[in-house]
């Protein structure tokens, strides 16, 4: 990977899960607004869709149109490939007829100096755990 001329902050994979394959139009531009912050660098970004009779279409952000392109403009343009054709098979293979899922791995950039500081001082991440959306609504409601 060679030196890197800023530090690298933490990279997450996760794969959201969309039943019946219903995409709202604020994922991209939602996205995108936290890539144009400098919060977050997308890495990769891998779309698959299993149709009613089972058949899985797999798109990767260079295999789209135009049209389609424009829309996720300035997400990334230069896939990691971090995510394998493996992990996206079996990522795919889950799905139910009709459903879609969106894989994405992305570097937390604003952290990035928070987790050198870290490894400068020999640190090393012993735990990560992200917390339910839900626990922590309810826990923030029985507080108020």
């Amino acid at each position: 990977m060679g030196s890197m001329s800023r530090p690298i902050g933490p990279v997450s994979c996760a794969v959201f899960g969309f039943p019946g394959s219903n995409f709202k139009g604020a994922i991209a531009p939602a996205l995108a607004d936290l890539v144009d912050k400098g919060t977050i660098r997308v890495l990769d970004l891998v779309f698959a869709m299993k149709d009613e009779q089972g058949d899985v279409a797999v798109v990767e952000l260079q295999d789209l149109d135009a049209e389609q392109k424009a829309f996720w403009a300035g997400i990334t343009d230069d896939p990691s490939g971090l995510l394998t054709e493996e992990d996206v098979d079996a990522i795919a293979d889950a799905l139910e007829p009709g459903d879609a899922a969106a894989m994405l791995i992305w570097e937390d950039v604003w952290a990035g100096p928070f987790a050198k500081a870290v490894r400068d001082a020999d640190g090393e991440l012993i735990m990560l755990e992200r917390i339910p959306y839900d626990l922590v609504v309810a826990a923030l409601e029985s507080a108020d």
